[in-house]
């Protein structure tokens, strides 16, 4: 009894209930006023299930922060629970509007099972669930492959399936940088699953299909479209935290941003970013991809090639932050600095060494058990789980992208159940 006293204790006692009309109808209304014209919203439905009545899941991709913005307003005045992470709600600018909204919880890339019964507690009062598979908003400005269970998920359910597809969520809103930009954004609605379709499907068919429907690369997108994202001059500033190789002398680590120039200290090599997110080459001689996300996955490919070599090892010194018993989270934190250490990947998994609340403090996970992690807000940080408790690494250096792209391909070396795009 004593642990329902703390924030976890709350959070897990709490049964979901659909959220109350006319607090949502209000807070839609104000978000609607606020937000659909500033971030240039624009609803397109290629089967508009609105009127549809009974349970439903409504699937989306991850493109931003502001997803729940794009993909609420246009289905107003509707009401839906949607799913965020766990570790969200100990946050006090967000808790409180989490309990009004009647948000469910779910601790992302690790099996939930709180989650499970809360979505199920909706349905079957005949709401109806937004949840983002992928589990966390795109690092890259394009999709990852959904979440390990999502298709049994999805089958357990049997009830409809659509999806909402957005597209220039990221260049509104991108991970390398907490600045939003205000340009176009589109949002295509539309049907995936009939309960006929996912009693003879597969999950791995159900997982395929819905990877295929919903992916997207916002920097390709605007290479054709070509909409203008109005900032402050700074478009390129925190992506050498995302973009952290150079693809002329292969040095990592070298990149560094000022404005909208991005250059690497060591070779020249460089670009200026247009508010298209265009990129233009310092001069002739520079060399770079066809787009960001093509500058990302060259990292991915270097990834697969070192976590394959013998005694691959990677190191970092980092802090340890954990989520608060009792008091929420102030000032935009994501967690409490709790101790520190030096976190080490390798082929058996990955390992934490050094100290919690003053004492000595070790843990490992192996592959399968961290296919990847969670970033709670820009790439300066990340966070697993550990027998349930929240973990949050605070690197020295800004090497987190190169954590998330080792540890994933690692797991997929040794076979993990996470396996990139079947396309690819």
């Amino acid at each position: 009894m004593a642990d329902k006293k703390t924030i976890a204790g709350q959070i897990r006692a709490k049964k979901t209930k659909q959220p109350p009309a006319f607090i949502y109808k209000v807070l839609g209304f104000i978000w609607k006023v606020l937000f659909k014209k500033k971030y240039g919203v624009h609803a397109h439905f290629e089967y508009d299930f609105r009127k549809e009545k009974g349970p439903y899941i409504l699937l989306s991709n991850h493109a931003s922060r502001q997803d729940y913005i794009f993909v609420g307003v246009p289905l107003l005045y509707n009401r839906y629970n949607f799913v965020a992470g766990y570790n969200e709600f100990f946050r006090s600018h967000l808790a409180g509007v989490f309990d009004l909204l009647q948000v469910i919880p779910k601790k992302n890339f690790t099996p939930d099972v709180y989650t499970i019964k809360e979505v199920s507690r909706i349905l079957k009062s005949g709401g109806k669930v937004v949840l983002f598979p992928e589990g966390m908003n795109s690092i890259s400005g394009a999709n990852q492959p959904v979440a390990i269970g999502t298709g049994k998920f999805i089958k357990h359910f049997k009830v409809p399936v659509y999806y909402s597809k957005i597209q220039g969520g990221y260049l509104t809103c991108p991970k390398y940088n907490l600045t939003d930009r205000y340009g176009h954004v589109d949002v295509t609605f539309g049907r995936l699953f009939t309960p006929e379709d996912i009693e003879t499907l597969s999950p791995e068919e159900i997982e395929n299909k819905i990877n295929a429907t919903l992916y997207h690369d916002d920097y390709a997108w605007n290479k054709e479209k070509g909409y203008v994202y109005k900032n402050d001059g700074k478009l390129a500033e925190g992506l050498e935290t995302l973009l952290y190789t150079c693809p002329r002398c292969g040095k990592e680590f070298t990149m560094k941003s000022e404005g909208n120039k991005f250059w690497c200290e060591a070779c020249g090599n460089g670009m200026t970013l247009k508010d298209t997110y265009e990129m233009v080459p310092l001069d002739e001689s520079c060399v770079l991809p066809e787009t960001q996300t093509a500058w990302f996955e060259l990292q991915r490919e270097n990834a697969k090639q070192e976590v394959a070599k013998d005694g691959f090892k990677l190191t970092e010194k980092v802090k340890l932050g954990m989520l608060p018993a009792h008091e929420k989270l102030k000032d935009l934190k994501t967690s409490e600095i709790v101790g520190a250490g030096v976190i080490t990947l390798d082929k058996t998994g990955l390992t934490y060494d050094g100290t919690k609340n003053g004492e000595a403090f070790t843990f490992h996970l192996s592959t399968d058990e961290v296919p990847t992690y969670g970033m709670c807000t820009d790439i300066s940080r990340f966070y697993t789980f550990y027998k349930g408790e929240f973990m949050e690494f605070y690197p020295e250096n800004k090497t987190v992208e190169k954590w998330f792209l080792c540890t994933e391909e690692i797991h997929r070396f040794n076979g993990g159940k996470w396996k990139d795009f079947s396309w690819k």
